[in-house]
């Protein structure tokens, strides 16, 4: 399985990011990880060897950014203001500097996404932001709401990146042309936060697939049963 390190200075975050990408070929998949984990977190629990049949094949390729929660929606040293701000150019890096170089490596010329726990925010949150260049979106124990973060402010860039408020007003036609899965468990911590993105999306008639595993926690071991399961729904010619 090729496995390749980028570093590279990112304009946007003004900041070196890293990232680890998995595969010689295939389908582009962003890969994000949890809240305030590092570009080889989803390696180092296993989650890219649930995959491996599918990198090995040449099916997909796993692109794992760095995150920069502890700069964002972590930072409790900075005002809310500006923990938002850094996380709306954190979008921005991902957009202009992963997805716009790598979408037109599928013939969908679109993205998959996935996270599990925050990096189930992270994927849902770009997906419906930026739905014309996502294809499938693939939550594992994801959360939606970022208001917990912010110590009571709100301004549009809180509003414009908390998916259960802004889903409400979205006409974008491709949200409807995407692959959703929210996949959780009836002991989920997430287990409530699914089931609320799941009215909203019910709500505007956005097709989609609650997963419900029965009796798993919230951990890496239920994700990577999901991963590969997901993954399989992607049409890769």
């Amino acid at each position: 399985m090729k496995e390749e390190y980028f570093k590279w200075y990112s304009p946007n975050l003004n900041r070196e990011i890293e990232m680890l990408v998995f595969g010689h070929s295939g389908y582009p998949v962003i890969l994000f990880p949890t809240s305030m984990g590092s570009f080889h977190e989803n390696k180092d629990m296993g989650l890219i060897e649930s995959a491996r049949w599918f990198i090995e094949q040449g099916l997909i390729q796993i692109y794992c950014p760095d995150s920069i929660d502890k700069d964002s929606f972590y930072n409790k040293n900075i005002h809310p203001v500006h923990r938002i701000e850094n996380h709306v150019w954190y979008d921005k890096m991902i957009c202009h500097e992963i997805v716009e170089k790598i979408k037109n490596n599928s013939p969908s010329g679109k993205v998959a996404l996935a996270g599990c726990s925050f990096g189930g925010y992270h994927a849902a949150n770009f997906a419906f932001r930026h739905p014309g260049y996502v294809s499938h979106l693939f939550s594992m124990g994801g959360a939606f709401d970022i208001k917990n973060f912010m110590d009571g402010f709100h301004n549009d860039d809180v509003f414009y990146n908390s998916p259960l408020d802004y889903l409400y007003g979205l006409d974008d036609h491709e949200l409807w042309n995407m692959d959703i899965v929210l996949g959780t468990s009836n002991w989920d911590i997430c287990y409530d936060a699914n089931l609320k993105l799941h009215k909203v999306l019910n709500d505007r008639d956005v097709q989609h697939w609650l997963d419900v595993r029965q009796d798993r926690q919230h951990d890496w071991p239920v994700w990577k049963e999901m991963f590969p399961h997901y993954l399989s729904r992607i049409k890769f010619f």
